[in-house]
């Protein structure tokens, strides 16, 4: 549920309004799905900010659908803009936005880390989410001049087991479930609630992850944003729980704001309480879940060629 406490961080979003899809983020195999005829926006207008990155806006606005296909970005880097346009389609978090992870866009020119740019862009005709993102990918390639292809590398992920003491998940309360379908915002709805929505939320004293009926991939999901790297579920847990989980941050969120990890605009660390556990102590302790680093096969965008897009 997004009525929280607390302050509910969403590393992917640096002042970037895209059209609602549903993006999973944490697969290593399978990722990028079978290509398909590009539609175009019919009007589309690029422009490169002048703010400095590294004072980039952390706070969370969310990732909004625009009626009809509509998509505006502002200060969003070339990078960025590929997370969003080549995450794949997947209906099982309804109407929440997710990128790919940052580590799986390989290569490609210095700036396109650090150069953000404002974009507004219509389509001829109202449009559906997922032929949105493809219209996206066509700007790009017709702007920045954009040229990639896939790979599978054998990179760092993380295996998500059961502890040696075994399971400790809460079993779910009896709620009553909203979803949000594409075309729709995610928001808070009294007497009912996101479920299987994992929000990271930032409080003073440390991290919290929370949701009702989730599943492990929902879980593993956030994780994996968290970490910045692939989360893999060697868990054999099919069923649903409700999740609770308390942290302090450290160097191992590489996808946290400040933490240094790819594509992070620099910062400053969150204050955190001393007697909290780490994401690694606090998941086995308090769910009975642990981490282990691995490597294994995850299949990456390498960008081939990239230019700055002339200004219009």
């Amino acid at each position: 549920m997004r009525a929280m406490q607390g302050l509910v961080w969403q590393p992917w979003v640096k002042r970037l309004v895209l059209v609602a899809a549903v993006l999973p983020v944490a697969a290593v195999h399978g990722l990028f799905g079978q290509p398909e005829a590009h539609p175009a926006f019919a009007v589309a207008s690029i422009k490169q900010n002048p703010s400095n990155w590294n004072e980039r806006t952390q706070h969370p606005m969310g990732a909004g659908y625009q009626p009809g296909g509509r998509l505006t970005a502002t200060n969003a880097s070339l990078k960025l803009l590929i997370q969003f346009a080549y995450a794949d389609y997947d209906d099982s978090l309804l109407g929440h936005s997710l990128p790919l992870l940052a580590s799986q866009v390989v290569g490609g020119p210095s700036w396109m880390d650090s150069v953000g740019y404002d974009i507004e862009a219509k389509p001829e005709i109202p449009t559906d989410p997922k032929h949105a993102w493809l219209m996206l990918q066509t700007l790009l390639a017709d702007r920045f001049k954009l040229a990639l292809h896939r790979e599978t590398r054998d990179l760092p992920i993380y295996d998500l087991t059961a502890a040696k003491g075994g399971l400790k998940l809460p079993p779910p309360k009896d709620v009553e479930c909203v979803s949000f379908p594409p075309g729709t915002t995610p928001h808070y709805v009294p007497g009912k609630v996101d479920c299987g929505y994992v929000p990271l939320v930032m409080e003073p004293t440390g991290l919290r992850m929370e949701g009702s009926k989730v599943h492990m991939a929902d879980v593993i999901r956030e994780l994996a944003m968290a970490l910045g790297r692939p989360v893999l579920d060697q868990t054999g847990f099919t069923g649903e729980f409700d999740l609770h989980l308390s942290f302090v941050p450290d160097d191992a969120l590489m996808g946290f704001p400040g933490y240094g990890g790819p594509d992070d605009p620099g910062g400053a660390r969150p204050a955190s309480d001393r007697n909290l556990l780490n994401i690694f102590a606090a998941l086995e302790e308090q769910l009975g879940l642990k981490l282990e680093p691995a490597k294994g096969p995850v299949e990456v965008l390498m960008v081939d060629r990239a230019e700055r897009p002339a200004a219009n």
